[in-house]
């Protein structure tokens, strides 16, 4: 007669190694797909170290520009002041970010943004029309 005590020891194995395939597979499973994550602007992003970098703040803008067209104004402010932050000196972002803030019942910022504007671009076309919404035409 086989001993109890050895019975459960003889049970009790150790783990099996997994192979790669079944690793990666687990690791998979694991995964998220993009389908299951927030859309962009709802995404906690990390903390963005900036220098000066007109390309990127022209794409923000054209990225801005898209949101704006679909009454996003939240997110196209979002690029919008992103934009400013890689370019300071990109006045069309500035005017864009201030049309955003306005659109998003924000005076007080819509302003700000469009007085920057005026700083960078006092003789441009639409500089009469900007006066005019900060009241100063």
């Amino acid at each position: 007669m086989a001993c109890p005590a050895l019975a459960g020891a003889q049970q009790s194995q150790p783990p099996k190694e997994q192979s790669a395939d079944q690793q990666s597979k687990q690791s998979d499973d694991n995964q998220i797909s993009p389908d299951q994550l927030p859309p962009d602007e709802d995404v906690v992003k990390p903390e963005q170290h900036y220098s000066f970098n007109p390309v990127q703040s022209k794409k923000e803008v054209t990225v801005g520009e898209f949101y704006f067209k679909k009454n996003d104004f939240r997110a196209a402010a979002g690029r919008f002041r992103e934009g400013t932050k890689w370019n300071d000196g990109n006045a069309d972002a500035w005017l864009r970010l201030g049309d955003a803030e306005e659109k998003m019942k924000d005076t007080k910022a819509a302003r700000e943004a469009w007085e920057k504007y005026l700083q960078l671009a006092p003789d441009a076309k639409n500089a009469p029309e900007v006066r005019r919404k900060l009241g100063k035409g």
